[in-house]
C-alpha cells in the first residue's frame, strides 16, 4: 500500500515540476535586450530575489530527490518488498524451462526406465568350470595344401 502511495505521488510531484519548469522564462530571455538595452548586469547574472515559480520548482525538485532515494532504499531489500510470494498470477499454470547446460558442459546420462512388461527380464546362464568347445570348421576354411600331419 505504501508503494502504491509514493508512486502516485512520485507522479504527480513529476508532472508538477515540469509544468512550473515550462512556465518559468530563462535566463538568456533577457539576453536580447541587454547588449542594446545597458542593462549588461542582468545578462546571466544575479537574478536578485527569487519569485514563487523559482521557489516552488526547488521545493519540489528537492521533495522529488527525496522520494526517489526512498523508493529506492525501500525497494533494494528483498525482505521488505514481501519476500517470496508464490502467487504467479498468470503465468501459474506454466512449467518452469529446464536449463539450458554451459557450452563446456556435457550432460549426464540418463538411463531410460524399465518398459513395465509381463515378461520377465533374461537370467543368465550359470558359469561351468569346462572350456568352451572350440567351433567345428568346415572344410572350405582349411588350407588347400595343409596335410595331415600339420606339416
Amino acid at each position: 500500500m505504501f508503494t502504491i502511495i509514493a508512486q502516485v505521488f512520485y507522479v504527480l510531484i513529476a508532472v508538477s515540476m515540469i509544468a512550473l519548469i515550462l512556465m518559468q522564462r530563462g535566463a538568456g530571455a533577457d539576453a536580447g535586450s541587454g547588449f542594446g538595452g545597458g542593462a549588461s548586469s542582468t545578462v546571466f547574472g544575479a537574478r536578485g530575489s527569487a519569485n514563487f515559480l523559482s521557489r516552488s520548482t526547488a521545493v519540489l525538485a528537492g521533495l522529488f530527490f527525496l522520494l526517489s532515494l526512498g523508493m529506492g532504499m525501500y525497494h533494494s531489500r528483498p525482505s521488505a518488498v514481501g519476500g517470496t510470494s508464490d502467487d504467479l498470477g498468470v503465468m501459474a499454470g506454466v512449467a518452469p524451462a529446464a536449463p539450458a547446460p554451459a557450452a563446456g558442459d556435457v550432460p549426464a546420462a540418463t538411463t531410460a526406465a524399465p518398459a513395465s512388461t509381463d515378461v520377465p527380464a533374461p537370467v543368465p546362464a550359470p558359469a561351468t568350470d569346462k572350456p568352451a568347445s572350440e567351433p567345428v570348421k568346415s572344410e572350405a576354411a582349411k588350407p588347400e595344401n595343409a596335410r595331415k600331419d600339420g606339416a
